[in-house]
Formats: C-alpha cells, sequence, structure tokens
C-alpha cells in the first residue's frame, strides 16, 4: 500500500469514526425532535408541583410548566411517575429524558447531576398542627416527631437542623408527603418538615387543619429541573434551559407561579452553587 492510499484509508477511518460521535452528541434532542415526545418523571404526591387532583388526574406547577415547554421545543409530554426515592435510578438508567420533581439543588445533586434554571424558592419550614400551640418557633420542634420524605434534602436539613437543639428530633421517613401530612393530622407526629412553596399549599387548602411555622428554617434554597451530565442529554438540557428562561423572561413563569403558590419567586436564569 503506497502512501497517498494510506492516508487516504486513515483519513477514511477517521472520518467514519467521528461520525457516530458527532451523531451521539445530538442523539438526545435529536431522539425527542424525531419522536415528538419528551419524557420527563417525577413523583405524583409534591403538592403543588406534581399530584394527582380530585378527577384522578397528574395536576401542577410541573405539569403546566412543562406544557409550555413541550411548546417551545415543539412536543408533547410524555409522564413516567415513580417513587421519589426511584426517580434518580431510572433516569440513570434511560427510562426518561430528565426528572421534573423538582429537586432542591444541593452539592451532592450538583456533582452528579446537571440542574436547570431554578423555578421556586426551596428553603424548609415546619408545617404543624392548626391548634397546636406548643410549637411556636422551628426550635420548638426538639424532641418531637417530625415527618419528612424519604430520601429528600428536606430531611437531611431536618436532620442537620435537630443536631442543634436541646433534644434530638426525632425524623420520621415517608415514601411521600401525602402520607406524612395524614400523619400530622392524626397526631401520629408533631410537624412536618417541607420547603416553603410545599406547605403553604398544603395550609392554604386546609386551613383548618394546618399551619405554617415561620421562620423558614433551612438554608436559602431553589428548586430546579434534572438532567444527567452524559455528554449526549445535553443539546436537549440545553434547549429546554432555554425555553425556561424564555418562559421566565416573558411573564409565564410567574403566572403559573401566583397560580400555584399565591406568590412569586425571584429566581436566577443559571442554577446558583449550592451552599450545602
Amino acid at each position: 500500500m503506497n502512501r497517498r492510499i494510506l492516508l487516504q484509508t486513515v483519513v477514511g477511518l477517521a472520518l467514519t469514526m467521528a461520525a457516530p460521535i458527532a451523531a451521539r452528541a445530538e442523539d438526545a434532542l435529536a431522539h425527542v425532535k424525531a419522536a415528538g415526545v419528551l419524557k420527563v418523571g417525577t413523583e405524583t404526591a409534591f403538592a403543588p408541583f406534581d399530584f394527582i387532583d380530585e378527577a384522578g388526574e397528574h395536576a401542577g406547577l410541573n405539569v403546566d410548566l412543562f406544557n409550555e415547554v413541550g411548546k417551545e421545543l415543539g412536543v408533547k409530554i410524555e409522564w413516567v411517575a415513580l417513587p421519589w426515592d426511584g426517580v434518580f435510578p431510572a433516569l440513570e438508567s434511560g427510562q426518561f429524558n430528565m426528572v421534573a420533581g423538582p429537586a432542591t439543588i444541593t452539592k451532592a445533586r450538583a456533582e452528579r447531576y446537571r440542574f436547570l434554571s431554578p423555578i421556586a424558592e426551596a428553603t424548609v419550614a415546619i408545617l404543624k398542627g392548626a391548634k397546636d400551640d406548643t410549637i411556636k418557633t422551628p426550635a420548638d420542634i426538639a424532641g418531637k416527631k417530625v415527618g419528612a420524605g424519604k430520601a429528600t434534602a428536606q430531611l437531611a436539613q431536618l436532620q442537620t437542623f435537630g443536631k442543634t437543639l436541646p433534644k434530638p428530633v426525632e425524623a420520621r421517613e415517608y415514601p411521600g408527603y401525602n402520607e406524612a401530612y395524614a400523619d400530622l393530622a392524626a397526631g401520629r407526629v408533631a410537624a412536618v418538615a417541607n420547603s416553603l412553596p410545599n406547605i403553604a399549599y398544603v395550609a392554604s387548602k386546609q386551613p383548618d387543619t394546618f399551619a405554617v411555622v415561620t421562620p423558614a428554617f433551612g438554608q436559602k434554597s431553589y428548586f430546579g429541573f434534572i438532567g444527567t451530565k452524559k455528554p449526549d442529554d445535553q443539546p436537549l438540557l440545553d434547549a429546554v434551559q432555554a425555553a425556561l428562561v424564555k418562559i421566565k423572561a416573558d411573564g409565564r413563569m410567574k403566572t403559573l407561579q401566583q397560580k400555584w403558590f399565591g406568590l412569586a419567586f425571584d429566581t436566577p436564569d443559571v442554577a446558583p452553587e449550592p451552599t450545602f
């Protein structure tokens, strides 16, 4: 084989190898566009972000917000619902394209996953019984049983906060927050620790049963949607990120926040460096 033929062969092999690499870089976005469907994983026991309404339908801020994202990308949204502790393993195994959740932006998660533009504040606070006069500040949960969702950032912050109190808090872990709220209503726990938007929503729906304890005790934090850090997924996540920033800029985000929380949040366009 002469030099010219050898060079042509090497160049041909290089181009052949480069083509699949370039194709893979566009795979996630190209696949979603071709299928016309964006698959999103979540749990449906985290009102007002995701929940099953009285008609048995999946509802909440995430449903409305992803409908807007779908319009921007020109695709339909397909939801995959799982218990929260199964959502991240399912994302990594490729059962869906990204996680709605949403999830609190933490250092551990940010090391492993890519967070998109925050959609709401996630600072943790306490929900108590409406007639409970023993809990007037967050510190009053000392020595009490307090519920939180299994494998959540809210549980981690509750456990950390509990260690600072005169008496340890007995943290009860639940597969979903609906079960925690039910136990609070039944008096099986004294309080529930969850993000302020969630418990404010719950208390507004059942003011005779629940009340929010202020101020929030958790560190300032935000909720965001999640994808993997795999190179193949980045074009798709870039497209969703651009859609979220546009939805925020034109006021649709605040309209949806007002609808579901009764207030709007100022959130950064880019996921901030987490503090915990």
